[in-house]
């Protein structure tokens, strides 16, 4: 059987401050070929070089990954502040349009924090430049100390919509998870729909009402030991299922 085709988010980086690349975390590479059981691409956050009609003709699915920069402000009405952190308008550029041609034409995607703001931007929705910062919540951030393993260790559970998608994935109306994230929802987006919720309210699983594929989204990072983790390997296994159905369905038609 041939393996689905999944398109991963590339980052821009620096090497030694100076030789420009696009990257891509490791764990998301090794969650989607193991789990997912299909061929990890690292798509360059570049939209001079990718045309999006192109990319939902070749790729089976996307991955919207996390990373450091931050969606900018502009692109859901509001005024860049320190708050907001650094940018990326070229992944700006690229993901938000494609997110909507992906749900638009049901090409599976799956969004991990970043990734979780892109979905809720891309259809209208609102970001708050810094959680820990709002009265009742909590510090979502990856915590400054400790070994990696340490820093994506469970912190807090998520509870989900009773009777919803994720819910159905994962067999549970309560899951636990790690938290890595400083921005969140502030105004969920047309067809935004919040399945699961931290303990302080916080939005954390997300789906695209109305998707004719799998259009789904999470704030935490599922890829970290997506292989053994209990709440991780259900995600990804239902993405892999979903991309296999929708690339059998595209090559019967």
């Amino acid at each position: 059987m041939v393996r689905p085709v999944v398109g991963i988010s590339g980052n821009a980086h620096m090497i030694n401050d100076e030789y420009a690349v696009q990257a891509c975390g490791l764990h998301n590479l090794y969650a989607v070929s193991e789990v997912c059981e299909a061929t990890a691409l690292v798509v360059p956050a570049l939209p001079d070089l990718n045309q999006i009609d192109e990319l939902c003709a070749v790729f089976d699915g996307f991955v919207f990954t996390g990373a450091r920069p931050n969606i900018h402000p502009e692109e859901y009405g509001e005024t860049a502040t320190p708050a907001h952190g650094d940018f990326d308008r070229d992944r700006d550029r690229l993901t938000l349009p494609l997110i909507r041609a992906c749900v638009e034409r049901g090409v599976p995607v799956l969004g991990i924090c970043r990734g979780f703001q892109e979905f809720n931007v891309a259809f209208g929705g609102t970001l708050y430049p810094e959680i820990r910062d709002l009265p009742g919540r909590m510090n979502h951030r990856m915590p400054p100390d400790g070994t990696i393993e340490e820093k994506f260790a469970h912190r807090h559970d998520i509870t989900l919509t009773k009777g919803g998608m994720f819910e159905g994935i994962f067999g549970s109306d309560v899951v636990l998870t790690n938290s890595l994230h400083g921005q969140g929802i502030k105004e969920a987006g047309e067809r935004v729909v919040v399945e699961g919720h931290a303990p302080d309210g916080t939005p954390e699983a997300i789906r695209i009402e109305g998707a004719p594929g799998f259009a789904l989204a999470v704030q935490w990072h599922p890829e970290w030991n997506a292989a053994n983790d209990p709440v991780s390997r259900p995600l990804f296994e239902a993405f892999g299922q979903a991309m296999r159905e929708s690339a059998a369905q595209r090559r019967a038609a």
